[in-house]
């Protein structure tokens, strides 16, 4: 009964929930063994925000003895030199015990060496751990339920895992979707708290790209649904869910892989620096220990982001699906940050999308008393979210309560449906007809002439970017009702805070220009499209891309597909057609077009994190080097004493000291890594400042200290 829809919508069997429900309309859930498991899943995305669960560590630790593997360790360079070093530091350990020398001092160089990679190892394991348990939750909904496929007119029941893609399947309440599909026929609620977390039931019906998609291992808990297959076994939502979420076929992103290759390169220079060492060294008369030329090399590499590199890539991932967003790929999630120009949908994105009653206007003399009570008779019989917020306006206005309560056709009264052809609908009573829709529609239908004053109200409301709607009380205009197409709250100041991260919005409607003019500025975006059509956005994207911009968009329906495998970031609605799910590399669980905004934040986080951690690990070997480059040579070259400038007990202790602290400070740094450097909208340039002087001038300052307090610790226990 939708006055702006040019088709009839089918009679509903469950109760609308477009407008925001009371909880007595909500349908009641069906307990069963896998609503269990889907609780289940929720819990352990709500587990999944903790970092330091026993179960998570105690995973992380096995995994981190079995990652010593050198064809594992070898994917990390500087880890693998580190490695390297370790066991030769221990062959030499070992060899000179069995000569009966003193190898107290090789013996912890050795043992911290280790720790150095064990943490190393610790911290990746423990970025891949909650993915690990969440995808292990998501396998216990994995099952080969019973499916009802219908073939030639009949009905069969076939495991779901015979289903494939084309094939036409029905569910009945209670029971669990067998596979990816979409709607075809019926109108249901379905519980998706398998793939997103939240117990509450989302509609779903043909026919709208917004609610036609079904996921694999949902349930219908009210009514019937016939759905379509969308993917073969084993090509599942969930099994792309489960792959993604334990990082099994993670690839590293092009900046991780830039800087894997720099680390592999500062590894090369530092390994034939520290070779070349020994012989100037025998030249000066006094050869330098293996030892603490191992040392040496270890506290020159950059091993602070060596050993974080992989979790910190991890972990951006791992924080965008707790976000109930799945990306399909590392690459997509870390393009995010670089993102400088957003593409949105008006509808459902930037407005409610359903435009809702706002005011309700008397003309032709009407009274206001006269005018609220028209339109609430006229929207009895409206069951859209446009109706009811005019019922709710009317009660508002004053309007007297309808015989039964307000939400319901009164005993003895007929409703009048919406039709394509009238593009009317209201309610007939003793006798009196009310009668709501578009203005030209009631307009043709009145008895008498039109009250002068509708037309400037019609104006004035289409000026603002409104839809006016008008109202008749047997034969007569009394009223213009104002439909507001709602912008959300809170856009303003979230559109402001893109624009001090540099990133340019713009707005996509259908809209004419006047009215898309109207929502822009109450939304606050730079910019705006109007009377766009689905072309347009893979235009819009290319002209932009050609310019040099990475374009980020946000879609639900087939003709979305198009534009967003055009996008660098293309976001999918989960509840939206297989095709535009398809064509993304991200899917919102939840379905909510505004969380790009989110995962823009989430990527800038991650690109912000990899960058102070390296900063810092580079400053800190500033540090290291004043520690264990004067200790190392000082008998070679008394003169490097003077670089002694945080005066080491002895060289040995000194050495000692800076090797601990390596190790140390990469567990000390492993839960930024996993949390994520705190992120706030603001230039690049001041981000850049504000990290070079918090992660580089502390990067400095943070070995000083920790070093002179380790070298206090070792000298006083007389370990060196």
């Amino acid at each position: 009964m939708r006055e702006q829809d040019e088709q009839p919508r089918p009679p509903r069997t469950v109760p609308q929930r477009d407008a925001a429900p009371t909880r007595g309309l909500e349908p009641p859930l069906v307990r069963t063994p896998e609503t269990d498991a889907m609780t289940s899943v929720a819990a352990s995305r709500r587990a999944g925000t903790q970092v330091w669960t026993w179960p998570l560590v105690r995973s992380a630790i096995v995994h981190s003895f079995r990652k010593l593997d050198p064809r594992w360790m070898v994917r990390n360079p500087v880890m693998f030199v580190v490695e390297g070093g370790s066991v030769l530091v221990t062959f030499w350990a070992f060899r000179d015990l069995f000569q009966g020398k003193d190898v107290g001092f090789a013996f912890q160089i050795a043992v911290w060496l280790w720790f150095t990679v064990l943490f190393a190892n610790f911290a990746e394991a423990m970025a891949e751990a909650r993915g690990k348990a969440q995808a292990d939750t998501l396998r216990a909904t994995k099952k080969d339920t019973p499916a009802r496929r219908l073939r030639n007119g009949s009905e069969e029941m076939v495991p779901s895992s015979q289903l494939r893609r084309g094939d036409i399947a029905l569910v009945r309440e209670g029971e669990i979707v067998p596979g990816d599909g979409e709607v075809i026929e019926g109108i249901a609620y379905v519980n998706e708290a398998a793939i997103t977390g939240e117990s509450a039931p989302v509609l779903k019906e043909p026919g709208t790209d917004i609610r036609s998609g079904v996921t694999g291992g949902t349930q219908v808990v009210s009514d019937w649904l016939k759905i379509r297959i969308t993917a073969d076994p084993g090509e599942t939502f969930l099994d792309r869910m489960i792959t993604l979420v334990e990082g099994a076929q993670r690839q590293k992103t092009p900046n991780e892989v830039a800087l894997t290759i720099l680390l592999a390169g500062l590894s090369i220079i530092f390994l034939l620096v520290v070779v070349s060492l020994q012989p100037f060294a025998i030249y000066a008369g006094e050869a330098v220990s293996t030892i603490v030329l191992v040392a040496l090399l270890v506290c020159l590499l950059p091993t602070t982001i060596g050993a974080l590199l992989s979790a910190i890539g991890i972990a951006g991932m791992d924080r965008v699906t707790r976000f109930n967003v799945l990306a399909m790929s590392g690459r997509a999630v870390e393009t995010s940050g670089d993102v400088d120009v957003l593409l949105l949908d008006k509808t459902g994105t930037i407005t409610y999308g359903n435009r809702l009653a706002a005011e309700i206007i008397p003309v032709g003399g009407a009274t206001q008393e006269e005018a609220a009570h028209a339109a609430l008779w006229a929207s009895l019989g409206d069951d859209t979210p446009e109706g009811k917020s005019i019922v709710a306006l009317a009660r508002q206005a004053g309007a007297a309560p309808p015989p039964g309560g307000w939400d319901a056709v009164p005993a003895g009264a007929e409703a009048i449906p919406f039709s394509a052809e009238t593009r009317m609908s209201g309610v007939r009573r003793n006798g009196s007809t009310w009668m709501k829709g578009a203005v030209d529609a009631i307009t043709a239908s009145l008895d008498g002439e039109t009250p002068p004053d509708v037309q400037d109200q019609t104006d004035r409301i289409s000026r603002e970017g409104g839809t006016p709607l008008a109202v008749s009380e047997n034969g007569r205009m009394v009223a213009v009702v104002y439909l507001k197409d709602t912008v959300k709250p809170g856009l303003h100041a979230r559109f402001d805070e893109l624009r001090r991260m540099g990133i340019r919005t713009i707005m996509i409607t259908g809209d004419n220009p006047l009215t898309a003019a109207t929502i822009a500025e109450d939304a606050g975006v730079d910019d705006f499209v109007a009377e766009a059509k689905p072309e347009d956005k893979i235009r819009i994207i290319r002209e932009l891309q050609a310019e040099g911009h990475l374009v980020a968009m946000s879609g639900d329906g087939t003709n979305d597909a198009p534009a967003l495998a055009q996008a660098d970031v293309g976001l999918a609605m989960n509840s939206g057609t297989a095709a535009a799910k398809e064509a993304a590399n991200m899917v919102d669980l939840d379905s909510n077009p505004t969380k790009i905004i989110e995962v823009v934040r989430i990527g800038k986080q991650l690109l912000i994190t990899r960058g102070a951690i390296t900063t810092f690990s580079i400053a800190n070997d500033v540090a290291k080097y004043f520690a264990i480059i004067p200790a190392a040579f000082v008998a070679t070259y008394p003169e490097l004493g003077k670089l002694n400038i945080m005066h080491l007990a002895t060289p040995q202790s000194a050495i000692l000291s800076a090797v601990i602290f390596n190790a140390l400070i990469i567990i000390a740094l492993i839960p930024l890594a996993l949390r994520g450097v705190a992120y706030r909208a603001a230039p690049a340039a001041e981000l850049l400042a504000r990290n070079l002087l918090v992660y580089g001038i502390g990067g400095v300052i943070v070995p000083f200290i920790g070093i002179k307090a380790i070298d206090l610790i070792v000298s006083s226990l007389g370990l060196a």
